[in-house]
């Protein structure tokens, strides 16, 4: 039989993760994060993966500690059931991927939340048309003006580089690739 390890995470630096802590005593190992849940990019949760080996059980208090997104928490949950590894969670004892009802459960909790985003933005999109109607809604405010744009194009066709140009106006490169497509769709 393999390992009980448990997982808990908080957001910011100073919260504790005592009360986590507590629900996971008797885990054969911890691994703690100090991070947001909203990526998956968390240094612990990374040494976690690479730590379990099949027959392990990783023990999280609650699913919100694994993943704020339901769409990471179901992907965690497959790698992890991938490498023959068990999720259990204290709080959600029946979402424990070890049974197929539990399996079930998390499939349909992140079906819901798929619906729920969609209609949320279904929403904002027909909130925002009927602004637009009434000439409420101006959109976002352009991260150049007209002459800043005229600048940092005359700085491209110089051969300045995006990412450096990026970094100075603090703006994304991305943004520096609309300004100039604009420009050229303008011309």
């Amino acid at each position: 039989m393999g390992e009980t390890v448990g997982y808990a995470r908080v957001s910011a630096a100073e919260q504790s993760p005592a009360r986590q802590l507590d629900a996971l005593a008797g885990a054969d190992e911890l691994f703690i994060d100090r991070a947001s849940g909203a990526s998956t990019d968390r240094p612990e949760l990374e040494k976690l993966i690479q730590y379990v080996r099949r027959g392990d059980v990783v023990r999280v208090k609650s699913p919100d500690r694994l993943a704020r997104s339901t769409t990471d928490l179901l992907m965690l949950v497959r790698q992890l059931r991938d490498k023959g590894v068990g999720v259990e969670f204290v709080d959600n004892p029946e979402l424990s991927t070890d049974t197929p009802q539990g399996e079930f459960m998390l499939t349909i909790l992140g079906a819901v939340a798929q619906l729920e985003r969609a209609t949320i933005r279904e929403r904002q999109l027909e909130g925002i048309a009927l602004a637009k109607k009434r000439g409420v809604y101006k959109g976002r405010k352009p991260a150049f003006t007209d002459a800043r744009a005229a600048e940092l194009l005359e700085r491209l066709a110089d051969g300045e580089r995006v990412s450096a140009l990026a970094r100075e106006y603090g703006v994304s490169r991305q943004t520096i690739y609309n300004v100039r497509d604009r420009a050229v769709d303008e011309a």
